[in-house]
């Protein structure tokens, strides 16, 4: 059996490993649009910083791929996708035939319609070029203005102080991380960016940016101005969706699998940020390591073990507070209640949403020390029923009620 993996990001590099384990007679070739061969995503944050130098940035050494068989192809692009004759078109007009093929294209960052956002000082930050060219704005001083509050926006400002530059964000809505925090968690998050030297504007967006030899002006919707060396848009991404619809797949937001990550034509399989499951499109790293271990599983002749939806967890990376959120973290409705302790001095914030007896969702800023045990009542849906008024004291040991569950569950 031949395997084509389009994609060397996350997804498409783990379901090429998972395969080669299971199934070491596969052949297994992976192509990568960029040069460079798989390096986790978060850790171009740690590169921007300059906590992570760029010979460390990959995952694995070129032995790690020789030893399992998988044939690399960086700066390789798929232009079309032929099902009927079961074969992939290079940019340099090759073809390659295939048994079974992996769509692991993953995003793009989304750049809003905001004139003048294609100017020559106005960047995003999805692959290990953008961030070397931000890097050497910020070696030459040069000050930036962040479009977006989301994960990525914030992580990419505070790694921008780490050069002593100025920073300013822009979130269009009035919080924070409005998808991983409530109102009460994205205040105390603001106060501690902001204690760190970055400036932060909510509630305003980027009505159009004019660029003025170095500098750039972004007027906001507010009528404000506000001017730097530097644009950064993070407005989020969007699935690669290209190769796919034009080969005749199945495509909503992203392309459409079924708990085996089959897309809706044979031997055409897709994991990671261009999936779409059950109506959702994560995006996130946790899910396409999910779903890139159950298309191997499919590819290498296990067809018992299949995708089941996983509980959303995001982490902030270099704010310098530690921050997870889990589940449902802004419900909606009226059969839940919330938990909620606050230490302010000491950066604090911890909430539990909780719905029939059982935690849905979390959100643990500054203090991550009881995520096992948190995450652990979400997925086993462990009822709290008995303790829910004390899930939050401090003196209240989550991991040991977690035990407890287990062992009556044995």
């Amino acid at each position: 059996m031949r395997l084509l993996v389009i994609g060397n990001g996350v997804a498409g590099v783990t379901t090429a490993r998972y395969v080669a384990e299971r199934d070491p007679s596969i052949e297994i070739a992976l192509y990568g649009q960029e040069p460079y061969a798989y390096y986790p995503r978060p850790r171009l944050i740690d590169f921007v910083a300059g906590k992570l130098p760029l010979e460390e940035l990959p995952q694995y050494p070129p032995a790690w791929y020789q030893e399992r068989h998988i044939g690399l192809h960086l700066g390789q692009q798929v232009v079309a996708v032929d099902p009927g004759a079961h074969q992939i078109t290079l940019a340099d007009g090759r073809h390659e035939g295939y048994d079974r093929l992996v769509l692991a294209t993953g995003s793009r960052p989304w750049v809003p319609p905001i004139p003048g956002a294609d100017g020559v000082g106005v960047h995003t930050l999805r692959t290990l070029d953008d961030a070397i060219a931000i890097c050497r704005q910020a070696q030459a001083g040069a000050s930036f203005l962040i479009l977006g509050g989301g994960l990525l926006g914030l992580d990419t400002a505070m790694a921008l102080r780490s050069y002593g530059v100025e920073v300013t964000v822009v979130e269009a809505l009035p919080r924070l991380l409005p998808r991983q925090l409530d109102r009460e968690g994205a205040v105390l998050l603001q106060q501690a960016i902001e204690a760190r030297g970055v400036r932060v504007i909510t509630d305003d967006l980027c009505a159009e940016i004019q660029s003025e030899g170095s500098v750039q002006h972004a007027r906001l919707k507010s009528g404000r101005t506000l001017s730097s060396g530097v644009i950064v848009i993070s407005a989020g991404v969007r699935p690669k969706l290209a190769l796919a619809q034009e080969a005749g797949l199945a495509c909503n937001r992203g392309i459409i699998v079924d708990e085996r990550m089959q897309t809706s034509i044979p031997d055409i399989y897709a994991v990671g940020d261009v999936a779409e499951f059950g109506g959702m499109v994560w995006g996130i790293i946790p899910v396409a390591v999910a779903q890139a271990r159950v298309a191997a599983s499919q590819i290498a002749g296990h067809p018992e073990i299949v995708y089941r939806e996983i509980v959303p967890s995001t982490t902030l990376q270099v704010t310098g507070m530690d921050l997870s959120s889990l589940g449902e973290v802004n419900p909606e409705g009226s059969d839940y209640r919330e938990l909620r302790y606050t230490d302010e001095r000491a950066q604090v914030y911890k909430k539990l949403v909780i719905r029939e007896n059982r935690v849905v969702g979390a959100i643990l800023l500054g203090d991550r020390s009881d995520l096992a045990a948190v995450s652990q009542l979400i997925s086993r849906g462990i009822d709290v029923s008995a303790v829910a008024d004390r899930l939050l004291e401090p003196d209240f040991d989550l991991a040991a009620l977690v035990r407890e569950q287990a062992a009556k569950s044995r």
